[in-house]
């Protein structure tokens, strides 16, 4: 692990930036894919894999990444999507040539950028394509093994630790609005929402139907939004959840009754968590629906939200929390990457120490 494949220093820095990136890791799956097919195929033209684009040498590559990638990521946990790279915004929409001068549709552009010079470094036989791929791997099982230990460290303050304090509803709800503040935090609000309702379910008998891929569309997965509720003994939808980290539009109120309105059973409630501003005439439309459908459709302050859940189950807050901490570890790096994980258990460990 500790000998690179590849010689060329700034190929090497490429790959490292492309693998440690805190923000999307759909570029790693892209180039793995591309790299995979290029050494299985040499014939193949590795700027084009999309079949629409003409000529020779094209080849599919999310082919390549449902089918060899996803296992082999899956079977040795590496951080990476745990989906296709190809349904992400940057690579579903781009059909051309991957070559100097295109400009990908993802965030942050840099990244991008290095995928299109690494692919162009392959094409023009600087570095062979089995040693950049071998590279790649090698990067991302050294950052799991330096993920897996600083998580294990900080797990193990937990463990040893005879200082800690139990903490008040008010200090949960700072701990939260600081998590929710970070960066990439955008799964956050339907973890809060999820954790609630786990932490009393035998109390109020609902319980949350399990979590979607949080890259997921609705239309792709047929749920009706980011959290559904049913009763412990019945498969009905009683109460749907849709999470926003902007504010809701009317827009996004008749979407959601677009979604409801084929389903034989409709839902009682359709509740919208925003970490934004809720405006007025949004709210009054939402207040309006009732009328029309007989579905209650309310717009909720994701804090406020959860600060009125802790004072009504106040004996129950330290089952919420825990359930929170096991349900943010245990999401795939590309719905809550490690920074975010990592910030979470060292932001506890404070509050409970202070």
């Amino acid at each position: 692990i500790a000998t690179s494949f590849i010689k060329n220093e700034t190929i090497q820095n490429k790959v490292e930036s492309i693998c440690r990136s805190n923000g999307t890791k759909a570029p790693i799956r892209f180039m793995m894919s591309c790299l995979l097919a290029k050494t299985h195929r040499p014939e193949l033209d590795i700027r084009k894999p999309y079949t629409e684009i003409e000529g020779e040498g094209t080849y599919s590559g999310r082919y390549y990444d449902e089918a060899y990638i996803q296992s082999f990521i899956v079977e040795h946990k590496l951080p990476c999507n745990p989906t296709t790279a190809f349904l992400t915004p940057a690579f579903r929409t781009n059909s051309r040539l991957i070559e100097p001068g295109l400009e990908l549709n993802g965030r942050p552009k840099d990244l991008y950028a290095l995928v299109i010079d690494l692919v162009h470094v392959v094409y023009q036989s600087e570095v062979d394509p089995q040693d950049l791929l071998r590279e790649i791997i090698r990067v991302l099982i050294i950052i799991k093994h330096e993920d897996e230990g600083r998580m294990e460290q900080l797990l193990s303050n937990f463990r040893r630790s005879d200082d800690a304090l139990p903490l008040s509803s008010e200090q949960i709800v700072t701990l939260l609005q600081q998590h929710l503040s970070s960066k990439h935090s955008s799964r956050l609000p339907v973890l809060m929402v999820s954790a609630a309702y786990m932490s009393v379910r035998n109390k109020i008998g609902e319980k949350n139907l399990p979590l979607e891929s949080h890259t997921a569309a609705d239309s792709q997965t047929g749920a009706l939004g980011d959290l559904e509720i049913s009763l412990i003994n019945d498969a009905r939808i009683l109460t749907c959840y849709e999470m926003k980290d902007k504010k809701v539009t009317i827009d996004d109120i008749n979407h959601a009754l677009s979604k409801v309105a084929g389903v034989p059973s409709k839902p009682d409630n359709y509740i919208f968590i925003t970490t934004d501003v809720v405006e007025k005439d949004v709210e009054n439309y939402a207040r309006s629906i009732y009328e029309q459908s007989g579905i209650e459709v309310v717009i909720l302050d994701c804090i406020g939200f959860v600060r009125h859940f802790l004072h009504f189950f106040h004996r129950d807050r330290l089952a919420f929390l825990n359930i929170y901490q096991e349900l943010v570890l245990s999401q795939p790096i590309s719905a809550v990457g490690q920074p975010l994980k990592e910030l979470f258990l060292t932001l506890r460990r404070a509050a409970e120490t202070e």
